[in-house]
């Protein structure tokens, strides 16, 4: 596989985002599992969503596709009939950020990291299929550089934190010191290889290091939820980071021996964990290759 070739790959990772924004969602169900006295996850079809409740407000984090939205609401009324003031977004990805004009609409506060915004704001093309800029309303209305504290209530808070290029460039932690959970957007995907979006300034070296900052804050006990399947724990974590950790070095010996992509690919280096994690959009060859082409 070529450099090029990988542009192909995140192509077709756009291609099938839109397919599934387009699609019907009428058979989709928003399923809420409690993680803490008063932090949901939200799962249904994209990016699991975060519901923080406070004394006055509760706060959202990601918001899945468009046509979900009427239904998300709704469960999140099942919950608490406070209103929804504050969304923040873990990154720019559209099974992320899909429903951002509709909450703009409706009068939420959108948030994000700086990249997240200027990613939104602009088309992007790949390939000849673009992506329109997203309108005024479903852009981040507050946008930082480093971090921000939400407080929840007089004693709870919620800490917004941009973390180094890994899954993209505008990636954020979401973390509840006093409630000992954190969302950890796409830079945890429970079940499944990481996608290390290059296009967007993701990052193997980064990927890693901002695992380890997480299993630096967390302790036995937190709730962890990753940006795609079920809530996890320390241990699960800690697996994950130490199979990118392989996955790089393998990698890493390769490229130094003089291997070419190609020959690297051809060198089967995932396989004690392709049954677990290799058998979704990324596979095997689609973990490997922006590994190899984002090592120096």
């Amino acid at each position: 596989m070529k450099p090029i070739e990988y542009f192909l790959i995140f192509f077709l990772f756009m291609s099938l985002t839109t397919l599934q924004a387009q699609r019907n969602f009428d058979d989709v169900e928003i399923q809420a599992e409690q993680v803490s006295d008063q932090i949901y996850v939200l799962f249904g079809a994209g990016g699991n969503i975060g519901l923080a409740i406070g004394d006055d407000a509760a706060y959202l984090i990601d918001d899945q596709y468009a046509p979900l939205t009427e239904r998300i609401v709704a469960a999140i009324q099942e919950i608490t009939d406070k209103p929804i003031k504050f969304l923040v977004n873990t990154h720019w990805h559209g099974d992320h950020t899909g429903g951002n004009e509709n909450f703009g609409k409706a009068g939420t506060i959108l948030i994000a990291h700086d990249d997240v915004r200027k990613r939104l704001a602009a088309p992007s093309d790949r390939n000849g299929q673009v992506r329109p800029a997203s309108p005024l309303v479903g852009l981040p209305e507050i946008t930082f550089a480093e971090e921000l504290t939400l407080h929840l209530d007089g004693q709870r808070t919620m800490h917004v934190m941009h973390v180094n290029n890994s899954h993209t460039d505008g990636d954020s932690y979401i973390y509840f010191p006093e409630d000992n959970v954190i969302h950890m957007g796409d830079n945890f995907s429970n079940g499944g290889y990481p996608f290390i979006d290059l296009n967007s300034g993701g990052d193997i070296d980064g990927f890693i290091k901002n695992l380890n900052m997480a299993l630096f804050m967390v302790d036995d006990q937190t709730r962890i939820i990753p940006g795609h399947g079920p809530v996890a724990n320390r241990e699960a974590l800690r697996a994950y980071r130490d199979m990118l950790e392989i996955l790089r070095s393998r990698v890493r010996s390769a490229k130094d021996s003089g291997k070419t992509l190609e020959e690297t690919l051809q060198l089967d280096l995932s396989r004690e964990w392709d049954a677990s994690f290799g058998t979704g959009f990324i596979n095997p060859e689609r973990i490997l290759t922006p590994i190899y082409l984002s090592l120096d």
